[in-house]
């Protein structure tokens, strides 16, 4: 039983990683105003969705995995006034405006320090299954 408490607490630290990976993504690109192509196109956030991986575990425990890291298309941009700024709408309305990516950083830093805490509560659990084990050698010895 002391295997699969170890492999449900690395499917959480997997899992983890990712997301943190997908919120240093969006913090990173926060002032990313154009896509790889050149199109003035702002950064879209990106989040990681889990999902229950029954193949790990036993008798009711399961672990996690990242089903996807998906793009969210619906969050609107930031405009802000910047004429002089290479990707600034040329004509029409939103002349000189430009389109920042719609990222809320306190929105990011909070998740980061959500996922971290996770992350912690999983190691934690792995140090508790290890003395748990060495416990069990102990009476056994």
């Amino acid at each position: 039983m002391i295997m699969p408490a170890f492999d449900i607490s690395t499917s959480g630290l997997v899992a983890q990683r990712i997301r943190m990976n997908t919120i240093s993504s969006n913090l990173a690109n926060i002032s990313t105003t154009s896509n790889e192509a050149g199109e003035a196109k702002p950064y879209q956030p990106r989040y990681a969705v889990f999902q229950t991986d029954d193949g790990i575990g036993r008798n009711g425990a399961a672990g996690v995995t990242v089903a996807s890291v998906q793009t969210d298309e619906s969050v609107q941009p930031r405009w802000k006034h910047q004429p002089g700024h290479p990707d600034a709408v040329k004509e029409g309305e939103r002349a000189g405006w430009v389109a920042y990516p719609g990222i809320n950083m306190m929105t990011e830093f909070t998740d980061a320090l959500e996922a971290a805490r996770a992350y912690e509560a999983n190691l934690g659990a792995m140090d508790i299954t290890k003395d748990l084990q060495q416990q069990t050698l102990r009476i056994l010895a």
